[in-house]
C-alpha cells in the first residue's frame, strides 16, 4: 500500500482533490480508499472509506472538557493519535493499493502538533508522500507565492516526506496560471516580479527568502491542477509514480 497526504492551507482543496483522485485511480482499475483525518469537518463529497470522526467526537469533546471549538479541535487531533491501532485495522480490512489521507483543514492541527508526526510514523504503508496545494487564486501575487512557498517548506521539513508541489484550481487562473508557473520554475522572473511589487526592507526579505527556497528545491516547480475538472491528474500521477516508485502503472 502507498500513502498519499495532502496538505495545504485551508479552502486550498484537498479535500475535492482527494475525491478527483479516487475517482481516477477507480477509473484505472486501481483500488484507492480515502481516510478522513478531519475530525471537524461536517460534510464532505466522497464517504470515506475510514474516518477519524467514527473515533473521536468534536461535540463529545467540547461537552465533556468544557473547551470552545478551537480548543476541541486540538484535543481531538491528538487523541487521533491515541486511535491509530484502531484505524490502521480499518486500512488492513479495507486493504487498499492506495491510501489517500484527507487532512485537516487547519494545517497546524497536523503538520505543527506532535500527535501528526506520530500518526506518519506509524500508519503501515510501503510509500509515503506529501502533496501539497498551493491555493490557486492566493497565490497570483508574487509576494503571496513566496509566502505559501515558505510554508510548503516548513511543512516538508516538519513532516519529512517527499512533497509534489501543486497549484490548485487552475481552471478559475486564467492567464495568471501562466505567470505563477513562470515563478514557480525561473527565479530570475520572479524576483523581477517581486521587484515591481515592493522594494526597501520587503524586496530584500522577499528576495533572501526565496534564494533560500531555492536551495531547498522550490526549483522542482509545481504541477497545475484543477480541482473541478481534474486536469492535469495524469501529470500528477506520473510524478507520483517517479517520486514512490510505484509498482505498477495505471492506464492513461
Amino acid at each position: 500500500m502507498k500513502a498519499i497526504f495532502l496538505t495545504g492551507t485551508a479552502g486550498a482543496g484537498k479535500t475535492l482533490l482527494a475525491t478527483k483522485i479516487s475517482e481516477y485511480y477507480t477509473k484505472n482499475g486501481v483500488f484507492p480508499a480515502i481516510l478522513n483525518l478531519d475530525p471537524g469537518v461536517e460534510s464532505l463529497p466522497y464517504s470515506p472509506d475510514i474516518d477519524v470522526r467514527d473515533f473521536v467526537d468534536i461535540s463529545s469533546i467540547m461537552n465533556q472538557y468544557d473547551l470552545g471549538p478551537n480548543g476541541s479541535m486540538i484535543m481531538a487531533s491528538d487523541l487521533i493519535a491515541s486511535k491509530i491501532d484502531l484505524i490502521e485495522e480499518q486500512v488492513n480490512t479495507v486493504n487498499p493499493d492506495y491510501l489517500i489521507i484527507d487532512t485537516p483543514g487547519q494545517i497546524e492541527l497536523f503538520a505543527y502538533r506532535q500527535s501528526g508526526q506520530f500518526f506518519i510514523k506509524n500508519i503501515t504503508a510501503d510509500e509515503k508522500i506529501n502533496l501539497f496545494l498551493y491555493d490557486g487564486p492566493m497565490v497570483t501575487t508574487p509576494l503571496n507565492f513566496v509566502s505559501i512557498a515558505l510554508l510548503a517548506t516548513s511543512i516538508k521539513l516538519r513532516l519529512g516526506l517527499p512533497t509534489i508541489n501543486l497549484i490548485t484550481k487552475t481552471d478559475l487562473l486564467e492567464e495568471k496560471l501562466q505567470d505563477v508557473l513562470g515563478w514557480s520554475s525561473n527565479m530570475a522572473k520572479l524576483e523581477k516580479a517581486i521587484s515591481e511589487e515592493a522594494d526597501g526592507e520587503t524586496y530584500s526579505l522577499t528576495t533572501n527568502i526565496l534564494r533560500s527556497l531555492n536551495v531547498v528545491g522550490l526549483s522542482q516547480g509545481i504541477i497545475p491542477i484543477s480541482n473541478a475538472t481534474g486536469d492535469g491528474l495524469e501529470n500528477l500521477h506520473s510524478a507520483l509514480s517517479r517520486a514512490i516508485n510505484m509498482g505498477e502503472e495505471v492506464e492513461d
